[in-house]
């Protein structure tokens, strides 16, 4: 298949904020966890766990309960996030219509989270994005796929997209992303509204920076453009 216009879109920090959801959730797993376990683990303010926005969330726990509490932690955390903290969450503004433009101008879209594949469906469908994207590709629920840059590689591979940073561009808020397209040879767009902020993404390597949803479109163009 052709990799012409293809644009990759991250979604925590990127297509919405997620931050109340996933940092509520947190909180109330760290204290079902002291509850059942009798310890006393800190629970910090939400201000305090920014930081494990974006990357894989087994990872983030691991350095709040250690490896040996990860999977009750998780497991705490869904309890929460499916039913409640899935929907903390707003869509950007101008998000909607910068995809209706990419769209339009005849680019296919993907999106890749290292957030649980499932629940990145059930975000999209909720708030009416899922219609732009020609498939969606998160982590699966074992923690498969997490990390970016394998999460990219299974996603090029599956849609026969050739990585080329001429054609094929990731869009997303943090150092991961940015990491991730290097890693498989495509071109980075490191969204300013997001959580990780330009220091991080310009030290990443991100080969150009969006400061709101709305010069998406332009920067793609741009970029591509320019690499080609």
């Amino acid at each position: 298949m052709s990799s012409a216009g293809i644009a990759i879109f991250d979604l925590d920090g990127t297509l919405t904020d997620s931050r109340p959801g996933i940092l509520r959730s947190t909180r109330y797993a760290l204290g079902r966890l002291n509850e059942t376990t009798g310890k006393a683990i800190p629970i910090p303010e939400e201000s305090a766990l920014d930081f494990m926005i974006g990357p894989p969330l087994r990872n983030t726990f691991a350095t709040l309960v250690g490896d040996d509490l990860v999977e009750p932690m998780m497991s705490f955390y869904r309890e929460r996030y499916a039913t409640i903290g899935l929907f903390e969450n707003a869509v950007y503004r101008g998000v909607p219509e910068a995809l209706e433009v990419l769209r339009a101008a005849g680019r296919r879209l993907f999106v890749a989270t290292s957030k649980n594949e499932a629940d990145a469906r059930r975000v999209l469908d909720h708030f009416g994005l899922a219609k732009f994207f020609a498939e969606i590709y998160g982590a699966q629920s074992d923690g498969g796929r997490a990390i970016k840059s394998d999460l990219l590689t299974y996603l090029l591979g599956r849609e026969r997209i050739a990585a080329n940073p001429a054609n094929v561009v990731m869009i997303g808020d943090r150092k991961y992303d940015v990491l991730g397209a290097k890693a498989v040879g495509i071109a980075a767009i490191g969204a300013l509204w997001g959580y990780g902020g330009q220091e991080e993404l310009s030290e990443a390597g991100a080969d150009a920076l969006a400061e709101t949803p709305q010069q998406i479109p332009a920067t793609v163009e741009g970029l591509t453009r320019a690499a080609g």
